[in-house]
């Protein structure tokens, strides 16, 4: 297969060079044509068929082989043929050769391109499987892509050729019209006045705003697809109803009430959601105090020859709510309800691509916004009931200390609050089926973490799998089975068990099935690039829609939700994740932003490592912290950032540097030259790119230098150095 694939390959360049190496690109110009015009058409006269078929070949082998001239051909096309002829003959050709394009394309890269860049390919392929025939047939509708571009692109995904050619046909069509009859009115052209006929500057007006119309048709298709069977209201109450008040749906409804647009806020449970109540703000409240009970065990490493602290879990658990109870007027009802901001305490339902109820009311919209977030998941493992279970939901309401604790999972979650429960008088056994901790993280990140996790007392289990739970004589048992296949059963005992192995997104039960929302194959809403859903009058934000579930993501896709949904008419923001940051908040702490070094590796992409150990940051061997790294990955040869892990104490703050230096393109020479105050931990980043400096010194340069400073001293003497003398 491999070797008949060469010889293709050699076949169609070489076909291509002697095209060009012949010059038969001569032969495809309008000048060309209007010398031969004449002839050509007697020809034609005299033999139609011979003419047709010849035309037809040619125009087949040029499309099949992307060879320039296309465009003339079609031209040639309504010259010779007319308009109806010239658009059937110039239509089937073209659709024809642009298929053996895509069969030529499919039949060489496709197998090769999926398997290199299979995690690039996969949205793209659940994409076309989805909606490729009107990815397609709006790619066609617009003459400005280059044919040969959409064919090869669709050639390297699951689309099926007679869908391809279905579609390539009927999606070609309009632009073959407006080409074939430029051509009939170009061949009528005899002098210089002839150009400005307003026969042949229609025609070019049309083929200059086509891609206009051609996008506003296949909106016109997507809304009648989206809105058949819906009754449009003819007054709306409302702008927009955001559903769900957590971190997406809060940054929603104040964006709107900011630019006076009038919006209801639908919320069933506590103002906040997770982030506030269950997630980001009590997971790090039980940090700090785990951070400081573990600070007061280190007393001899800071010169303090006694200290001692005894963890009260109540007494801590209450500080957690007090934390929250601060924090909540900032989310609340009032703060928002001031802003102008409706907000309605009750479950939302979706009733129409318009329309949602709650409390019995039906609120008429322009746009919902769907911010419903997620909840943890919990696997179905046999017995989990039985024993009963918390999830980062649920913990914060017990107020009994955890004695033995199992936690489910080697995540963020899993290995923050692993380490902080550990902290705060608990004995954790953490089991993670990966074989090193933060799956996501490249491995010495994730060895690093749980060298610390079990450094505190936490009992690590990776490449093991909970496979069931049991009460054996009144008493909870996991197993776990070793990932290697060695081993044997392991038994746990415990008291208490938290799972914490992902969340699931928050999608049904409230009418997204009802009105056409999809959900993909990951259960999570389907969006396009501006976070709108099937139905155009339905967008969607946070945990319910991208991979990345963050506290600031949801904020950065709120932004663009609230602005498409209001101001999408005139203008429109695609939403990016290019540069995307997010902290792992364990002791130490692990942040990143761009690529790791696994995901550079599976992308192809040639990369050079620069890493600063903090063993030699002045300010973290002062605060005892002189443990951790900044790993910066580059382009080979580039200053340029394309991905940067920092493992260290107060690492998410130090990483907004280099966050900033991706967003704007600033590279590490920059950072070199920009002064850092001392003692600080930012230094490290300044440090990090000099490491990346030195390592990328021109040999040649230090050499020239060198001489250039021999020079400066002058003419060595015989003898041993001159000595300073006074004349």
């Amino acid at each position: 297969m491999q070797t008949t694939k060469i010889v293709v390959v050699l076949a169609v360049i070489a076909a291509i060079a002697a095209f060009f190496a012949l010059d038969f690109d001569q032969y495809f110009t309008l000048a060309h044509f209007k010398s031969q015009q004449a002839a050509i058409e007697a020809f034609y006269r005299d033999n139609v068929a011979l003419t047709i078929g010849a035309f037809a070949a040619i125009y087949i082998v040029m499309a099949a082989l992307s060879l320039p001239g296309a465009a003339v051909l079609t031209l040639v096309g309504g010259a010779i043929f007319g308009l109806l002829w010239g658009t059937i003959i110039v239509s089937f050709a073209s659709t024809i050769g642009a298929t053996l394009a895509f069969l030529l394309a499919r039949f060489v890269f496709r197998d090769a391109v999926q398997k290199r860049f299979r995690k690039q390919m996969r949205p793209i392929n659940e994409g076309v499987r989805r909606d490729g025939a009107l990815y397609l047939f709006m790619l066609r509708l617009v003459p400005a892509f280059p044919f040969w571009v959409i064919n090869l692109v669709m050639a390297l995904t699951p689309m099926k050729a007679l869908a391809f050619f279905i579609v390539s046909q009927i999606g070609m069509l309009p632009g073959t019209i407006v080409y074939v009859n430029a051509g009939t009115q170009i061949a009528g052209i005899e002098t210089v006045g002839g150009i400005l006929s307003p026969e042949l500057i229609g025609a070019f007006i049309l083929l200059a705003i086509f891609p206009f119309i051609a996008r506003g048709i296949v909106r016109v298709i997507k809304s009648y697809r989206a809105f058949r069977g819906w009754k449009k209201p003819k007054h709306f109450d409302r702008n927009v109803v955001v559903i769900g008040a957590g971190s997406a749906g809060l940054v929603c409804a104040y964006i709107a009430a900011t630019v006076r647009a009038k919006v209801s806020l639908i919320e069933k449970n506590e103002m906040g959601g997770d982030c506030l109540n269950t997630g980001c703000v009590p997971s790090k409240a039980l940090i700090r105090s785990g951070k400081f009970l573990s600070h007061v065990r280190r007393h001899r490493e800071f010169g303090v020859a006694q200290a001692e602290a005894q963890p009260e879990f109540a007494g801590i658990m209450e500080r957690i709510h007090r934390v929250i109870a601060k924090i909540a007027p900032h989310d609340s009802v009032e703060r928002f309800e001031g802003l102008g901001v409706d907000v309605i305490q009750g479950e939302a339902r979706i009733t129409g691509p318009w329309s949602v109820e709650v409390n019995g009311r039906v609120l008429t919209t322009r746009h919902i916004i769907v911010a419903t977030g997620a909840r943890p998941f919990v696997p179905p493992i046999p017995g989990i009931e039985e024993v009963g279970y918390y999830t980062s939901d649920t913990i914060w309401g017990r107020t009994d200390p955890p004695g033995r604790m199992v936690v489910l999972g080697g995540g963020p979650i899993g290995s923050e609050l692993s380490q902080a429960f550990q902290r705060v008088g608990a004995e954790v056994t953490q089991c993670e089926f990966a074989d090193h901790l933060l799956p996501l993280e490249d491995r010495e990140v994730g060895e690093m973490i749980q060298d610390r996790l079990r450094a505190d007392g936490v009992a690590v289990r990776t490449s093991h799998k909970v496979v069931r739970f049991a009460v054996e004589d009144g008493e909870k048992v996991a197993y776990a089975e070793p990932g290697d296949g060695e081993q044997e059963t392991v038994r746990l005992p415990f008291d208490t068990l938290l799972v914490a192995v992902g969340r699931k997104p928050n999608v049904e039960g409230f009418g997204l099935e009802d009105v056409g929302v999809a959900i993909n194959d990951a259960g999570r809403i389907e969006v396009d690039d501006y976070l709108q859903t099937r139905v155009p009058t339905i967008y969607a934000c946070g945990d319910g829609v991208g991979q990345y579930q963050f506290t600031h993501t949801s904020a950065h896709e709120a932004w663009h939700a609230t602005v498409n949904a209001l101001f999408g008419k005139l203008k429109r923001f695609k939403v990016s994740y290019d540069i995307m940051p997010h902290v792992t908040f364990t002791d130490p702490e692990v942040a990143r932003v761009g690529l790791s070094e696994a995901e550079a590796d599976a992308e192809g992409i040639d990369y050079q490592v620069t890493r600063y150990d903090l063993a030699e940051l002045d300010r973290a061997i002062a605060d005892e912290e002189d443990f951790g790294m900044v790993k910066i990955l580059t382009e080979s040869g580039k200053d340029r950032i394309i991905g940067a892990t920092i493992v260290g104490d107060h690492a998410g703050e130090l990483l907004a540097e280099l966050t900033l230096a991706m967003k704007h393109g600033i590279g590490l020479n920059k950072i070199l030259g920009t002064i850092h105050a001392y003692p600080t931990l930012a230094e490290a980043n300044k440090f990090a790119a000099g490491e990346w400096k030195k390592a990328n010194v021109s040999e040649r340069a230090l050499r020239l230098l060198e001489r250039f400073n021999n020079w400066t001293r002058g003419p060595e003497r015989k003898g041993g150095s001159a000595q300073p003398s006074r004349q």
